[in-house]
């Protein structure tokens, strides 16, 4: 798989990953934001499980945990262990205390994940050997005391001869307490503050497709809309050519405007957290849409601090480069930022394993398998996919072709036929992007292809 390395200032570097946070039980110190030039609040607090019950044959270990305690404060949660490839078969369930009202939850189901997100296998990123395996992080809420427990499950294909038929639990289970900090710099806004005047993050609610929209900037020297990797006109991403002299050129065909997108600046990204290249990929040929499965229970004015513990938790605890997902959207339809490296850009994302190669990844905050997305979130992916893929000039309704790098619905170098806007589920054998939300990816694509002026 070939994935295309340059730093910030655009010199290409083939160095070897390197996270600048180890991985180390324990506390993890809030870094300085270098660009800020003040501490930047946030940590990671890293519990081992133990054991709380084993099999009485095997001695093996069939659930770990950790009973009721005290913390340090946090609002995400997740649970991690040694080795990326090793699958969790069974059920992880936490309960937290509010440091609000000092009341215990009632227990919450995180999803296991079982190595559907991350690198595709054989990247840099992937074989870095930082990576490890990961369920999806929950959002709880300020929280001081925690409890959690994991279950192996019974393994149905077992024969009567193993006894009890529950594989083993995964090594070196911990439990990741994420406390995502605040921003020090003003943060965005949700459209039910316009009254008090303040700036409206959200993006336009005009589904006119030729009402242009505005945006955020995109990090570091991110090139206009319209423009390749390097800055200059490329096939599928330049305007039209061959205008006379002091003319405007031609506006490319089924091109979307751009919608808003919230700064990683603007959601409060501490740029010292990840790793320091970016990696590019050729083109983006299709988008994934996913959920967070974070749940829902947040509002939308802390969507960026869900966005900043969904970041911390990728790369102190699961040990990626970065926050895997290219682009968020939140529940009132805010687009975020996603993984550095220009918005405009081809970035290489860590979000549909055996798929990262020639797509982007959308994160829609919250878990939508029983759930229905806001009219907003659809709206917000229509747009921001038509917008993303008109760069590369795809049709949002059309079909087109990926390789895939290996994973458990298609082997490594098969050619797969899908649609441009897809979901997780598509490319990888998972609930993901959830049932409800899955159901709108048809009217999803109708609305982008609108966007781009098409039929």
């Amino acid at each position: 798989m070939r994935v295309f390395l340059s730093s910030s200032i655009g010199v290409a570097c083939a160095a070897a990953l390197v996270l600048p946070l180890s991985l180390t039980s324990g506390a993890v110190a809030a870094p300085q934001d270098a660009r800020a030039g003040s501490p930047v609040p946030g940590s990671t607090e890293s519990l081992p499980l133990v054991p709380l019950s084993s099999e009485r044959s095997s001695g093996v270990a069939t659930e770990q945990g950790l009973s009721k305690r005290d913390v340090h404060p946090f609002s995400l949660v997740g649970v991690v262990w040694d080795d990326a490839d090793e699958e969790l078969h069974g059920s992880v369930q936490v309960r937290n205390r509010s440091a609000g009202t000092g009341t215990w939850s009632r227990w919450q189901r995180l999803e296991t994940h079982n190595a559907e997100h991350g690198a595709d296998r054989g990247t840099s990123e992937r074989e870095s050997g930082t990576v490890r395996g990961s369920t999806a992080p929950l959002w709880v809420g300020a929280s001081d005391g925690v409890q959690v427990r994991v279950q192996a499950y019974e393994d149905p294909d077992a024969g009567p001869e193993a006894r009890p038929g529950r594989p083993p639990l995964p090594h070196g289970l911990s439990l990741e307490l994420v406390d995502p900090g605040e921003a020090p710099e003003q943060l965005p806004v949700t459209e039910a503050d316009a009254s008090r005047g303040e700036t409206v993050a959200a993006d336009s609610d005009s589904d006119d497709p030729a009402t242009p929209a505005g945006g955020e900037s995109g990090t570091g020297a991110d090139p206009a809309p319209g423009t390749g990797p390097g800055g200059g006109t490329g096939p599928g991403n330049g305007t039209g050519t061959g205008a006379d002299p002091g003319t405007a050129p031609a506006a490319k065909p089924y091109q979307a405007p751009r919608p808003k997108i919230v700064s990683r600046q603007g959601w409060g990204a501490n740029e010292k957290l990840r790793e320091r290249e970016f990696g590019y990929t050729k083109t983006v040929k299709a988008a994934f849409v996913h959920h967070s499965a974070t749940g829902n229970n947040y509002t939308c004015k802390q969507a960026p601090s869900v966005i900043r513990g969904i970041y911390r938790y990728h790369v102190t605890s699961s040990g990626w480069r970065d926050i895997g997902y290219n682009f968020a959207v939140d529940k009132c339809g805010n687009i975020y930022e996603g993984r550095a490296g220009g918005v405009t850009k081809p970035v290489m994302g860590a979000h549909t394993l055996g798929f990262n190669t020639n797509s982007t990844g959308i994160a829609v905050l919250g878990s939508y398998s029983t759930v229905n997305p806001p009219a907003a979130v659809t709206r917000a992916i229509a747009k921001l996919s038509a917008w993303k893929l008109g760069l590369s000039g795809v049709n949002p309704k059309g079909k087109v072709t990926l390789i895939s790098g290996g994973g458990n619905k298609y082997k490594k170098g098969r050619k797969v036929s899908m649609n441009a806007v897809s979901g997780h589920r598509d490319g990888f054998v998972t609930d993901c992007p959830g049932n409800r939300l899955y159901g709108k990816l048809g009217t999803v694509r109708v609305s982008a292809a609108k966007y781009q002026g098409r039929s």
